[in-house]
């Protein structure tokens, strides 16, 4: 590796996907790596060569990992141009998960920092995989909620069916990755960052300063338009 090469620190974000289901248990660096998608099976095998090459000094290593991610810049998360220009433009915005659901949702500017955090700590926090610094688990729904506050009026939502998405997915290949990784939504997918919280000492944006944000990035990238 060009890290291990030039005596670098190598700071890598990761997801959740090696987890699997956890029967609605919260996650924390001492779950265990159970992959339930291909996946999941694929970010399993990554995270053991890196560490193994941490492991042999061949590589200085660490690992953050985040759940879902949402705020200014991310244009390709559930909460990007899928939900944005129809929110903005007052039609309902239709989700491919289960809007009810309990979900870590982590903030983008959050996971910027831990991973800062990450790349200036001491050389104990090498060698292991940390959950990012994250706000409490809520639902879409709830988080939705919190932007229509800051919008001044309410976004309506709604679910595609199921059925409608496996159909889809037999003829359009990116539904088809979706559908793989919809159990995330099937039971609470709770990330538990208090180990993080302890060690460096950072905590996540307040919710309102986050809401807000969101929106204002997402008025000037979708409202033009």
């Amino acid at each position: 590796m060009a890290a291990g090469t030039a005596g670098a620190r190598l700071v890598v974000l990761d997801n959740l996907y090696m987890l699997g289901r956890t029967g609605g248990r919260s996650m924390n660096e001492d779950t265990p790596s159970n992959p339930c998608s291909r996946k999941g099976e694929i970010r399993a095998a990554a995270a053991r060569r890196l560490f193994d090459a941490h492991n042999r000094g061949e590589v200085r290593a660490v690992v953050g990992r985040a759940s879902d991610f949402y705020g200014p810049g991310g244009a390709l998360t559930y909460f990007g141009d899928y939900f944005w220009k129809p929110a903005l433009a007052g039609r309902k915005v239709q989700s491919p998960v289960n809007p009810a659901a309990e979900h870590t949702y982590h903030y983008i500017p959050d996971v910027a920092a831990g991973l800062a955090a990450l790349g200036l700590e001491s050389e104990d926090v090498l060698g292991h995989a940390w959950m990012l610094p994250c706000q409490p688990a809520v639902s879409m729904n709830e988080l939705v909620e919190r932007f229509s506050q800051v919008l001044g009026r309410s976004i309506r939502t709604g679910k595609v069916p199921r059925v409608v998405l496996r159909a889809m997915g037999l003829v359009v290949p990116l539904v088809r990755e979706l559908n793989e990784m919809l159990y995330q939504w099937d039971e609470p997918f709770v990330v538990d960052d208090r180990r993080f919280r302890e060690r460096f000492k950072l905590s996540p944006v307040d919710t309102s300063e986050a809401a807000q944000a969101t929106v204002d990035w997402a008025k000037k990238k979708y409202a033009s338009r």
